[in-house]
């Protein structure tokens, strides 16, 4: 089987091309060169495109650099800035697998004779009832099936995840045998277009002018301070929140930056039962979910899944079984099975109640 192998010039790509290689298929590597700008973390770094090239030489596959970087800015950096600065918190590493790798990415593949696409995230596809499934990734610490939500079944049906199953000790020792300069690299865990030396709002103020915001008591309706950039303020966050006049904590409720203000409250006072979702961007796999169905609701990509009814009643909404802290607009919740929850059933953005 032709196989491109999509290497970001991790540790994870670079064993997925290998093990590919050694079942005997004929792989080749493609790097996305995604960012324009500077770069000094994620995947978009001139050393990371140099890693998977040199691993792709010591793999003796051919290696090509994809430029998708028009493509980027318009689909991921620039919905990420007008997001922050309308008071949403947008995820971009899901916007880029959505739109880059999973869409882009595989048209290219199918148009250059590619039988399929392969990635080194830790998840896995599996094959029920002729329907393909996503499944988390062995590795429950790694699992990565929550950044991966949003696929469809025939994207499903031309992927392949040859790292799914081991855990991440097992892929480093992978890396190693096959004599992988990639063995022992960090992961990388940050936005690639964001400097990690500057930061988030460095960033946007590159971009845009931020708002200086009231942060008020959403009980008491005091004034306890002031923001200088309500724009980075997320719903549900504590760090970096001025704790009421009882000194008790207190965590973000609601952020309107057209209105300069950001209200908090008590955790118990900010408590959600329900989550508002985006119909335009809702997804499901080859299930056909429906007012009523049960399901399971993680919303970060490490956090712990809850139980939830998904409700239809001319919007899409979920109905949450116990309450829960706030999810910030523009953030994913993913849905998987309540029967299986390793199964991902579909996902959705989280959009303003």
């Amino acid at each position: 089987m032709k196989v491109l192998v999509a290497m970001s010039g991790g540790v994870d790509s670079s064993v997925a091309a290998g093990l590919l290689l050694e079942a005997g298929h004929d792989v080749v590597g493609a790097t996305l060169k995604l960012w324009g700008g500077a770069s000094d973390s994620g995947c978009c770094s001139v050393a990371d495109v140099d890693d998977a090239r040199r691993v792709a030489q010591t793999l003796g596959i051919d290696h090509h650099v994809f430029n998708y970087t028009e493509e980027f800015e318009r689909h991921v950096v620039a919905p990420f800035v007008a997001g922050h600065l309308a008071g949403t918190s947008p995820n971009p590493c899901i916007e880029c697998n959505r739109h880059i790798k999973f869409e882009l990415l595989f048209e290219r593949a199918t148009r250059l004779g590619f039988d399929a696409v392969a990635t080194g995230h830790h998840a896995q596809v599996e094959v029920r009832d002729g329907h393909h499934l996503l499944v988390r990734g062995a590795d429950g610490d790694k699992d990565q099936s929550y950044v991966l939500g949003y696929l469809r079944e025939d994207q499903l049906a031309m992927l392949l995840l040859p790292i799914g199953h081991l855990n991440k000790h097992e892929v480093r020792a992978e890396a190693e045998r096959l004599g992988l300069r990639t063995w022992d690299k960090p992961d990388s865990q940050d936005v690639c277009f964001i400097e990690a030396s500057k930061g988030r709002e460095v960033f946007l103020r590159q971009r845009a002018t931020l708002t200086t915001a009231s942060i008020v008591d959403v009980t008491t309706g005091e004034e306890l301070g002031t923001t200088p950039a309500a724009e980075l303020m997320t719903v549900g966050q504590r760090r970096g929140v001025v704790p009421g006049r009882d000194g008790e904590r207190r965590y973000v409720s609601r952020v309107d930056v057209a209105a300069r203000r950001v209200e908090v409250g008590r955790l118990e006072e900010i408590l959600i039962s329900t989550v508002a979702l985006d119909a335009d961007s809702l997804s499901f796999s080859h299930a056909t979910l429906s007012d009523g169905s049960a399901v399971l609701v993680q919303s970060s990509a490490h956090g712990r899944a809850q139980r939830a009814t998904l409700r239809h009643d001319g919007r899409w909404w979920l109905e949450l079984a116990a309450p829960s802290r706030p999810i910030a607009a523009g953030q994913s919740v993913v849905l998987y099975r309540v029967d299986d929850p390793t199964v991902v059933e579909g996902a959705a953005i989280v959009s303003r109640t």
